[in-house]
């Protein structure tokens, strides 16, 4: 099966799972307008002294449900960052499929207190296709460098210039948190995730949704990401608790919605 077109790790996951699970035919593409440009805050500690709990305040775990348009499950998510005081790690597990081809994604990424990102890595499993990938992210040479393999082969090596500071598509999703958190919507930049990425965020207002049984009030974020060969859109909803726990990210297709929702 083809990937699709679009190549990041981007809040949730969801994005994620577009590029490496639904063909790239039923991708729908579309433009937000991109967010006001603000100041970049002051690196923070990883782990505020405070009693609140998930993201950016303590090391977290979250289970997630990946969905047909009909709410059907066709697989399951992991979202957990790991921080003490020097920085953060996050990773993103996906297991996924149809009958008779299986997506399993790893995504891993290191970060310091300020966010910016050290380094990231992929391990995914499609079908019978077994392939690896590492960024690493020199800042004092503002250069990424990205290492592929395909099954026992070698994919070869480059290098990219980035900005100072960069941010890998996993972490973005968590500096987008602790931006909202704050009462800011992050500014329109560029992302990694292997090539650069042009990123941004349209605050939509507040929606309620229904995930089971449970009721979330929600902040909607309309993102927009483009690259080298891709340009889509797609929903993003964060909780109004002061982590700004992702509840649900939705991906709009031909056939209809795919979804990625918060099931704790």
């Amino acid at each position: 099966m083809k990937s699709a077109i679009f190549r990041l790790a981007l809040l949730l996951g969801a994005a994620v799972f577009a590029q490496n699970f639904v063909p790239s035919a039923l991708v729908q593409t579309g433009f937000a307008q991109t967010a006001r440009p603000q100041s970049t805050p002051a690196a923070q500690p990883a782990l505020p002294p405070t009693g609140l709990t998930g993201f950016p305040f303590s090391s977290e775990s979250l289970a997630y449900t990946v969905n047909w348009p009909s709410g059907l499950s066709m697989g399951e998510g992991h979202l957990s960052a790991t921080g003490d005081p020097s920085g953060w790690k996050f990773e993103l597990a996906l297991d996924a499929g149809i009958p008779g081809f299986a997506v399993k994604d790893t995504f891993g990424s290191s970060a310091g207190a300020d966010l910016c990102s050290a380094s990231l890595s992929k391990d995914s499993v499609h079908g019978t296709r077994r392939s690896t990938e590492t960024v690493t992210i020199d800042k004092a040479t503002a250069t990424a460098t990205r290492t592929t393999t395909v099954g026992d082969k070698s994919g070869g090596t480059s290098k990219v210039t980035v900005p100072d500071c960069v941010r890998d598509a996993l972490t973005y999703l968590f500096y987008t948190r602790r931006e909202m958190g704050q009462g800011r919507t992050p500014p329109a930049q560029q992302i990694i995730f292997g090539a650069l990425y042009d990123v941004s965020l349209q605050y939509a207002g507040s929606e309620t949704l229904q995930i089971g049984t449970r009721h979330y009030v929600t902040d909607k974020m309309v993102c927009r990401v483009k690259g080298p060969a891709s340009d889509i859109q797609f929903d993003a909803y964060f909780d109004r608790d002061p982590a700004r726990t992702p509840v649900a990210i939705r991906v709009p297709m031909p056939i209809g919605k795919i979804s990625l929702e918060l099931v704790r």
